[in-house]
């Protein structure tokens, strides 16, 4: 992955995350791949990029972060972000994501032919838009989060998947094995901004909660919004289901931040 660094004479500010306190609305602060980083910012810092991306920006008591989402696939050591000020530098830590080996009887799903890989491509396409976007958002301290709906995550973020014996991308989000039907909720407010039926995913919806922060919810038996609807906390959203590549009833709900793909449960209290 290229990672832009920011070359001045000027010194880079380190951001070392040993002694701020922790609020409740902001979430956890684990510099893995996949974790988040929440960055105190000096006064003279308004704007945090990315690889020429935004970063979200929050203010809690007075304080200001950046709340900035570690790619799965970054290299252990120094990242940099540029600023409109001095660019700051986390260090990314190891993490021992585990590994899950994963029988899919339906070949399709393994190995995929010439037209379920253009129709993916096409899905990946929109979905990333999505995911690239950065709107305006309508809170000033960070949104609280809840769990969607109700059981015990099953299937953790960033485990190594193997479908039938054949390497695969790592798991991007939380499965939390639940009956067909089980009501989903938004964890937060937001704003709908994609539903559709995909062929990984199922069927599908994507959340919009500002600057970057969008959240998704794949394998519903039904869905309950469409797009451009606006969304409350707590609010139906759709039905859990098996839609998609699945071996049982569970819903997957993936985060991503700064078009970079998180772990979930960092959003919980």
């Amino acid at each position: 992955m290229k990672i832009m660094f920011l070359y001045k004479i000027a010194p880079m500010l380190i951001c070392t995350f040993c002694s701020f306190p922790t609020f409740a609305q902001l979430p956890q602060d684990s510099r893995r791949a996949g974790g988040i980083a929440v960055i105190p910012l000096s006064a003279n810092i308004n704007q945090v990029f990315y690889q020429q991306k935004p970063v979200l920006i929050t203010q809690e008591n007075g304080q200001r972060y950046a709340v900035f989402g570690i790619p799965l696939s970054v290299q252990l050591g120094t990242l940099s972000l540029n600023t409109n000020s001095t660019p700051i530098q986390i260090e990314v830590k190891p993490y021992p994501y585990a590994e899950q080996r994963i029988t899919v009887k339906n070949q399709d799903y393994v190995n995929p032919n010439q037209e379920q890989l253009d129709r993916y491509a096409r899905e990946a396409k929109e979905q990333n838009a999505i995911y690239d976007s950065f709107s305006a958002s309508a809170w000033t301290a960070f949104p609280n989060f809840i769990r969607p709906t109700a059981g015990k995550f099953s299937n953790s973020f960033g485990r190594k998947r193997f479908f039938n014996g054949e390497a695969r991308a790592p798991h991007s989000g939380l499965d939390i094995p639940a009956p067909v039907g089980q009501k989903v909720i938004a964890p937060a407010n937001g704003v709908v901004v994609q539903t559709g039926h995909y062929f990984f995913n199922g069927n599908t919806v994507l959340i919009d909660h500002g600057q970057g922060l969008i959240s998704m919810f794949c394998h519903l038996n039904k869905i309950n919004v469409e797009k451009g609807q606006t969304i409350h906390q707590g609010e139906l959203l759709g039905l859990v289901g098996k839609t998609g590549r699945v071996t049982g009833a569970h819903l997957h709900w993936g985060m991503s931040l700064n078009d970079v793909r998180v772990d979930p449960q960092l959003f919980l209290k």
